[in-house]
């Protein structure tokens, strides 16, 4: 009995427990940068608007990077 490979049934099983268990921790990160993105553009903003500038242009380059970095690491 050891021989036979696993039912279909068995694999969707785990697949929706991990469709529903991978919602919930995506929610979780996304609260977290949401904070620290939050709190981060405060303490930018009491520095002012030269920090900003800068701040914006290192953010715009990490979201690109992690972009590409994501696209290269999904092939």
């Amino acid at each position: 009995m050891a021989d036979l490979p696993r039912s279909r049934s068995t694999v969707l099983a785990e697949d929706a427990l991990l469709g529903l268990l991978l919602p919930f921790w995506q929610l979780v990160i996304g609260a977290f940068v949401l904070f620290v993105v939050v709190v981060s553009v405060g303490r930018l903003a009491r520095r002012g608007r030269s920090r900003m500038t800068t701040a914006l242009l290192v953010t715009a380059a990490a979201i690109a990077g992690f972009a590409v970095v994501g696209v290269l690491l999904q092939g």
